[in-house]
């Protein structure tokens, strides 16, 4: 990672919210920030469960925005773990959330593991035309994180 490397700051910075997650057994620690088309405004930012235990990180990081607000158009998601495209806590998924905000980019850095559902958030985001950037060089971050829920056979990438 570069200085220059705008990605992988904003990335990194994710996966470091994620680390304030309080544990959980039944879900994913992750970290997630909302980043302006400038590249440099934090518009917000949200962490797995930072308010109410079925809280997931993107969800947390978008709440304070009404879907269509025109700050979001250019934004980018950085978050750590491929958002959801399933989930058993709330009807709307992360992937929805993120499209019916109107992101048209989102980076994360590890695809999610099917310990609790089959995720496919990466290819429905793409498949409505968001940008979408996987950069697996920091998952290892992420992994760490979610150690208590890997058998060590699963830290890994998919």
């Amino acid at each position: 990672m570069t200085e220059r490397d705008v990605d992988g700051r904003w990335l990194a910075y994710a996966v470091e919210l994620g680390r304030r997650c309080p544990p959980s057994a039944t879900a994913f620690s992750v970290g997630a920030v909302l980043v302006g088309a400038d590249g440099e405004t934090v518009l917000a930012e949200g962490w797995s469960r930072a308010t109410d235990p079925r809280d997931h990180a993107e969800e947390a990081a978008l709440r304070a925005f009404s879907p269509g607000e025109a700050r979001l158009a250019g934004a980018t998601m950085y978050s750590s773990l491929e958002p959801c495209s399933a989930r058993a806590s709330r009807p709307r998924t992360c992937s929805e959330l993120i499209i019916e905000a109107g992101i048209g980019r989102v980076v994360f850095a590890w695809r999610e593991p099917a310990l609790f559902v089959d995720c496919q958030g990466a290819e429905l985001l793409a498949a409505a035309g968001v940008a979408v950037v996987e950069r697996p060089e920091l998952a290892a971050g992420v992994r760490a994180a979610n150690a208590h829920l890997l058998d060590p056979g699963e830290n890994r990438s998919r």
